[in-house]
């Protein structure tokens, strides 16, 4: 008795996963918009083949909806206040007029691959309204801080009519920089008193950043002012040796700026958005802005690549009759880790 009604329902939830259409994500409102954008993102985040490509052809109809947002990517050690400072930043951006979606990420389990998604409820006021979406998401063991279909959530919400779309990621340390590949602005937000004269010149993430924001700054204000001044001068080195929009102090690309902000208290919030605005302004007259999304674009293409050709390695059929025995020879030590990888690699070139 208790089986009829799970083989009725699967094939209702599958129905109602694939129905999603891209009218409803542009041309709905209120709550059937929103539950056609968690559908669609759902569907983007399957791993099924049908799924995927009925998830590709979804995209391809929203494609021309997309790019009229502007992409804000914000990172930072855990407990630096993103999530605050991204709920007072939503908020003031809704009261001038803007629609915003925020898309965070939380850290998967190694384990069990499940995360607390916890950033929703921390955001309690921006979850609520009417012109925000928040979207939780687990990282699912994705480098860079960022879940592997971040980039697709992101189009489907400018597809929505979201003019400002806020990535948050998981802020674990340097490897948080795939959300700048992803995004017309970087920020990095950054604590005072926490070893700022080390942060402040550490490669990978702070040379990538294009605004250095110090929360909190009005617990320690002194602190808060030492730091700005380690950053901004850390970031003038950065700049004459590595990202090159930021070379030479081109006043008329942007140079990278610092500034303090309370996120809790509320105050540097129309400083940051001010800098936003301005950074937008040089990185469109002088064509970076466009020349940076048609770059990423290319990098999304790639990086979707690099996936799917390691997908179909490990679904490969003399991959996976080959992949036991010579796992076990490596665990044995009867053979080299790299001599096993040229094996398995063969089998599949070979034979494919």
């Amino acid at each position: 008795m208790t089986t009829m009604p799970m083989q009725t329902h699967q094939p209702q939830r599958n129905w109602a996963l694939t129905s999603v259409s891209a009218d409803a994500v542009v041309q709905a409102t209120g709550a059937q918009q929103r539950r056609a954008i968690a559908k669609s993102i759902t569907l983007l985040e399957s791993t099924r083949a049908d799924h995927r490509v009925q998830a590709d052809e979804l995209l391809t109809a929203l494609l021309p909806h997309t790019g009229k947002s502007f992409r804000l990517g914000i990172s930072g050690v855990p407990g630096v206040g993103k999530s605050t400072f991204i709920e007072v930043l939503g908020l003031y951006l809704i009261g001038q007029g803007h629609r915003v979606a925020v898309l965070t990420i939380d850290p998967s389990s190694t384990v069990s691959g499940g995360s607390i998604l916890g950033d929703k409820t921390r955001m309690e006021k921006l979850s609520v309204h009417e012109h925000a979406y928040i979207r939780p998401s687990p990282s699912s063991g994705t480098l860079g801080g960022v879940a592997e279909k971040t980039r697709e959530a992101m189009l489907v919400c400018e597809a929505a009519s979201y003019d400002v779309v806020i990535v948050e990621t998981v802020g674990v340390g340097q490897s948080e920089t795939a959300v700048a590949n992803m995004t017309d602005m970087f920020v990095l937000m950054q604590l005072p008193n926490a070893g700022d004269d080390l942060q402040a010149i550490k490669k990978g993430v702070m040379e990538l950043a294009d605004l250095v924001v110090i929360n909190k700054a009005d617990i320690d204000p002194h602190a808060a002012t030492r730091a700005q001044a380690q950053i901004t001068s850390s970031l003038r080195l950065l700049g004459l040796h590595g990202n090159p929009e930021h070379a030479h102090h081109n006043e008329a690309i942007w140079h990278p700026k610092v500034i303090q902000i309370s996120a809790l208290k509320g105050q540097g919030v129309e400083t940051f958005w001010a800098s936003v605005q301005h950074f937008k302004a040089l990185q469109t007259q002088s064509g970076n802005f466009a020349a940076r999304r048609q770059q990423q674009s290319l990098a999304w293409m790639w990086e979707r690549i690099d996936a799917g050709l390691k997908q179909a390695f490990r679904q490969h059929p003399q991959v996976q009759a080959l992949l036991p025995q010579l796992t076990q020879a490596v665990l044995e030590g009867r053979m080299a880790a790299s001599t096993a990888a040229r094996n398995l690699l063969s089998a599949q070139i070979n034979r494919a």
